[in-house]
């Protein structure tokens, strides 16, 4: 890849990496594969919301358990795999386009959310789902215990975030992100000023002599 390096005076040079653009081909297929991963991450959200609140509103303690007990096969692993599938496609996209990553607003939020809810995944997800499918495992058992209560959030959640990524990729709204003043090239030095040049006199003047 070829290699640049800032021209700011003042500054050490800092070499920068240029990713060559994507072909038309190329960026199809990405886009193709950062919009199946999307769809497919916005669909187990859509499953684990009809799961949740089908357990949360029955009155059946097996469709209970059953609902908590398949909490656990689906949602975890899935949802990281195609929020980190979805992460890396959108990276290749912004670098590999016009975009950029952080260009413009539209795609820097973009980012800042599939980082979010992908680790949310693991750090918030993860527990209350194993928490689901205890209860579920003790109330199959006829040892009903605690319901879980955080269970409720996380279909609520990550189907409106996904949706409103989906609304900035299809309206690109905001523009783009101003870069900051000290991030500008300071302007060159154009050297020392030439003197003016003395004025001729004119024909019929004496040189030093003024008007009256």
């Amino acid at each position: 890849m070829p290699l640049t390096t800032a021209t700011d005076p003042g500054r050490v040079p800092l070499p920068s990496v240029r990713v060559p653009a994507l072909s038309g081909r190329a960026r199809r297929g990405v886009l193709l594969v950062h919009i199946a991963a999307a769809g497919t991450w916005l669909g187990v959200d859509v499953v684990m919301a009809v799961v949740v609140f089908t357990a949360v509103l029955s009155d059946d303690p097996r469709t209970v358990a059953l609902c908590y007990q398949a909490l656990h096969l689906f949602t975890v692993w899935p949802l990281l795999v195609t929020g980190l599938v979805c992460l890396a496609s959108g990276i290749v996209l912004g670098l590999g386009t016009k975009y950029g990553l952080l260009k413009y607003w539209w795609v820097a939020v973009k980012l800042a959310l599939n980082l979010l809810l992908t680790g949310l995944v693991l750090v918030a997800l993860r527990p209350t789902v194993t928490e689901a499918a205890e209860y579920g495992r003790q109330l199959a058992a006829g040892h009903p215990g605690v319901p879980p209560r955080d269970m409720i959030y996380p279909p609520i959640v990550s189907p409106l975030l996904v949706g409103f990524a989906f609304v900035l990729a299809v309206f690109k709204p905001w523009g783009r992100i101003r870069a900051r003043s000290g991030n500008r090239v300071a302007p060159r030095d154009a050297g020392p000023r030439r003197a003016p040049r003395p004025r001729r006199p004119g024909p019929g003047r004496a040189p030093g002599r003024e008007r009256a």
